[in-house]
């Protein structure tokens, strides 16, 4: 599982022009499932995201309370090392990678995180306003 994670004023998602999920001073979660992923995963995943020491002052969403907003994105898992058309192998399919986003989701509320998400396998625009900026990168 990878997921980019990024301190934001604001971030939302729009699909077929309605808002579907948004967020104001949390963390925006780009997240990404491969093949070998489990329930475990998602649970381990969700765990790093809530503690991830990323706010002002070294603070993590555990911490403030700061919302978070889940968008799947399968293009994470994208591999340009050959040519310039990425290849989706490595991303595990929608029928796998569905439910262990889910899961990612329901973890984060289950510690208590107040959770937005984009709509998986729709035309999602993405808006998201950096804070700091701050981006990590965490690769399970």
């Amino acid at each position: 599982m990878r997921a980019v994670v990024q301190t934001v004023g604001r971030a939302s998602v729009t699909v077929d022009g309605v808002v579907v999920g948004a967020i104001e001073d949390g963390l925006l979660v780009l997240l990404g499932v491969t093949h070998t992923d489990t329930a475990e995963t998602a649970r381990t995943m969700a765990r790093k995201v809530h503690e991830l020491r990323i706010l002002d002052d070294e603070r993590s969403a555990a911490d403030t309370g700061a919302p978070v907003l889940v968008v799947s994105q399968f293009t994470l898992y994208g591999d340009a090392r050959k040519g310039r058309r990425p290849t989706w192998t490595a991303a595990a399919p929608a029928e796998v990678a569905e439910p262990l986003v889910t899961a990612v989701v329901e973890a984060l509320r289950e510690r208590g995180a107040k959770v937005e998400t984009g709509r998986f396998r729709a035309h999602m625009l993405v808006e998201s306003v950096n804070v700091g900026p701050r981006t990590i990168l965490l690769d399970l």
